[in-house]
């Protein structure tokens, strides 16, 4: 296949036979309980210098009970892939756990845009429907996937995709890569012991981005038994062949929603954001991280339970989340 030109960023490369010899050496088959902690999952399967990735935004259904055990763990040297962000990306720049960065789309000002204009950490542009088709590229074994939505623009120079001749047309198309990431966190509604679980409402790439990933962390919002799974099986959207640890976490996207559970605390998520404008994460990090053991210990001693009743309360939204 003839190459035409090609985006001046490096990627990640893509290598599917050793992504199918990790799932088989890795993977469990078994029916096994995977639940444990978060600081045992995120001990066992994270690792310094891995490529990262996470399932949805800071402020809604982020899994950001395990993103505050990574720092507080103080993992290093990620390459995150990062779509519909606001938040995470910053606060893991300003912990000093990522150095470069797949782009989709985030929010950069302040620290994060400090940390890029001092070269702290490399920004790498996509966007997120790229991502996802990464994540899908991934998932299916392949090395690529031919688009046409970035040809001709800025993103690609800036990209790592390719442009290549069609074998079938003759036209030109651009190509890009596929992603297996070394490991992902996803936050879910429902979960069992095994890994079988139910993320209610729209949800584009998260199935991808679990069928892509060599290991899989899910924190969840519930447990519940093998046999409600049974009995509806429709509404599993990740099954447990995909999942490597399970960490129950209520309100673990705290302080983002949780459609069907709990709706945001918005005075917490503007706390952070002022933070990231005003270069005081060390203190927001400090106080809201570094400061508790555990998720259960930072909703007792930094949110409270009026908080969190206000904001089960708050969330009036049901349909197509549980039966009524």
């Amino acid at each position: 296949m003839e190459v035409l030109a090609s985006g001046n960023e490096e990627y990640k490369m893509p290598d599917p036979d050793g992504f199918r010899e990790w799932v088989r050496t890795h993977k469990q088959r078994e029916l096994v309980n995977k639940v444990m902690s978060e600081k045992e999952a995120v001990e066992r399967f994270v690792s310094d210098g891995d490529y990262i990735c996470w399932d949805w935004m800071w402020p809604h259904k982020g899994p950001n009970s395990l993103i505050r055990e990574i720092i507080r763990q103080k993992k290093k040297h990620f390459w995150a892939g990062v779509r519909l962000d606001t938040f995470s990306t910053a606060l893991l720049v300003a912990a000093g756990c990522i150095d470069k960065i797949d782009l989709g789309f985030t929010t950069i000002f302040g620290t994060l845009e400090q940390a890029v204009r001092e070269g702290k950490v490399k920004i790498i542009e996509w966007s997120n429907t790229c991502m996802v088709l990464r994540y899908v590229a991934g998932s299916m074994g392949i090395t690529f996937l031919p688009i046409n939505f970035i040809t001709g623009t800025d993103l690609f120079q800036y990209s790592g995709s390719k442009l290549v001749k069609d074998p079938f047309t003759g036209r030109s198309t651009c190509l890009i890569p596929a992603l297996n990431p070394d490991v992902s966190i996803i936050h879910v509604n429902q979960c069992d012991i095994h890994g079988n679980a139910r993320v209610f409402g729209p949800n584009p790439g998260t199935k991808e981005l679990a069928a892509a990933s060599k290991k899989l962390i899910l924190s969840t919002e519930e447990l519940i038994p093998e046999d409600e799974i049974r009995k509806e099986p429709v509404r599993t959207n990740i099954p447990y062949y995909l999942v490597d640890a399970i960490v129950v976490a209520p309100f673990g996207a705290y302080p983002g929603s949780m459609p069907g559970h709990y709706d945001a605390d918005i005075e917490g998520i503007m706390a952070a954001l002022g933070a990231q404008r005003d270069f005081t994460m060390d203190d927001y990090m400090e106080k809201e991280i570094y400061s508790v053991e555990s998720h259960e210990e930072f909703l007792e001693k930094r949110v409270g339970i009026k908080k969190l009743l206000q904001l089960k309360n708050q969330e009036t939204i049901r349909e197509g989340y549980y039966k009524l």
